[in-house]
């Protein structure tokens, strides 16, 4: 994601809105430009939008008691936008004993519990590691799978014309079918990294300059530096900020996982902030994550700031490489905030500041624009991989404000 240009040594990173003393900012204090942007992005108007953000923290205030309460039978939760363009915190139960629903948070019976959803999913991941390149059925134009509890489902997505290959994996898996959900994709998985020309942080190749999006500042002790995407760069990456070297990869894992952090310089300056692309920046203010229906905004530097809505959790993708090859990724977040390619690493962050995670890429259209932005947000899907594992992987402290 392309942050603000920098001058000399100083590093700026950015992010988008606030969190005052643990408590949301309410929709009328938000910044100007990020209300615009999320009015724009979301389709909602100003009145819907302080509904949304007021289900938000509904969502995430009742979330835990809501799964205590519901048991085994717990079948996830979300936010939800109904016929009438008002949202709801919705909570599912596979139960059938009475509940006690948290004051504004509706109940809703369904078959499968979130459990039985998770074994589903774990079968499909364990059977997609078990494949053996050249022997096993071919998964080309199986895009991706996670688990949809506003569907009750664990959703496979696949190619129009690779919907018996998706069924054959599906069987293959030995995942209880009555839980899974095919549906079709004309788009495909790429991602948003590899794109020529100067731009937020470069990397030099001996094939050239390779593009990506600095994602949020951070520290391991005295040590600076800011997430990204893995598949930016490997261990040891040489990074370029301007016209000046800033540091180089320290760790990077992909595939399995989509991330990195590189280190940068003590000359240089972290800011806990981000870029709306409108002349100004938002804070960060931590890490707390947000529920499946919640608003997010995301910025980089080819599709720069852009907002929409968590739409899934522990999606598994097949990454479609130029080569042919598929390398798979699993453990994402789903979004319909639009990506493209170059904006692979930059900031997922919530309107109330909370860093969500780093854009790992989206299906793009075939339409050479390399993004995936004129696809109706009803239909467009970008993935990011989450901040707090990668925080916790590499031992780092989020920058905030």
């Amino acid at each position: 994601m392309k942050g603000s240009k920098l001058r000399g040594s100083l590093l700026s990173l950015v992010v988008a809105s606030a969190t005052l003393s643990g408590h949301a900012l309410a929709a009328e204090e938000l910044d100007p430009g990020l209300k615009l942007a999320m009015q724009r992005d979301l389709g909602v108007a100003p009145h819907q939008l302080a509904q949304h953000q007021k289900a938000e923290r509904l969502a995430e205030g009742q979330a835990q008691a809501m799964e205590r309460q519901l048991g085994s039978g717990f079948a996830g939760s979300w936010i939800e936008r109904r016929a009438d363009g008002s949202f709801a915190a919705v909570a599912a139960t596979s139960g059938a004993g009475k509940v006690l629903a948290a004051p504004g948070v509706e109940v809703r019976r369904v078959r499968h519990s979130l459990r039985a959803l998770r074994s589903a999913m774990s079968s499909l991941d364990a059977s997609a590691q078990r494949r053996i390149p050249g022997i096993s059925k071919p998964m080309t134009g199986v895009h991706s799978w996670y688990i949809d509890p506003s569907t009750n489902s664990v959703v496979v997505s696949a190619a129009p014309d690779a919907l018996y290959q998706a069924i054959d994996f599906v069987a293959a898996s030995g995942a209880d079918a009555s839980t899974v959900r095919v549906v079709q994709s004309a788009t495909v998985p790429r991602l948003a990294a590899t794109i020529r020309g100067g731009i937020e942080y470069q990397m030099p190749t001996s094939s050239g300059v390779f593009l990506c999006s600095v994602g949020f500042p951070v520290t391991r002790g005295s040590v600076k530096g800011f997430v990204t995407a893995g598949h930016c760069g490997g261990q040891g990456q040489t990074v370029r900020i301007g016209n000046a070297t800033v540091g180089s990869f320290t760790q990077s894992n992909f595939p399995g996982t989509d991330r990195a952090w590189v280190t940068v310089g003590n000359s240089h300056t972290l800011v806990g902030q981000v870029t709306n692309y409108a002349g100004g920046y938002v804070a960060v203010r931590g890490s707390t994550e947000a529920a499946i229906g919640a608003s997010v905004c995301r910025s980089g530097r080819t599709t720069q700031y852009r907002c929409g809505t968590i739409t899934a959790k522990n999606v598994t993708v097949n990454y479609e490489m130029d080569d042919g090859s598929i390398l798979t990724v699993r453990g994402l977040s789903q979004g319909n905030a639009c990506v493209g390619r170059g904006d692979s690493g930059g900031a997922w962050i919530t309107t109330v500041g909370q860093g969500q995670g780093v854009s790992s890429g989206g299906e793009l259209a075939d339409d050479g624009t390399d993004s995936n932005c004129n696809i109706p947000a009803s239909q467009r899907v970008s993935w990011f991989e989450r901040l707090n594992p990668i925080l916790s992987q590499y031992g780092l402290t989020l920058v905030t404000q």
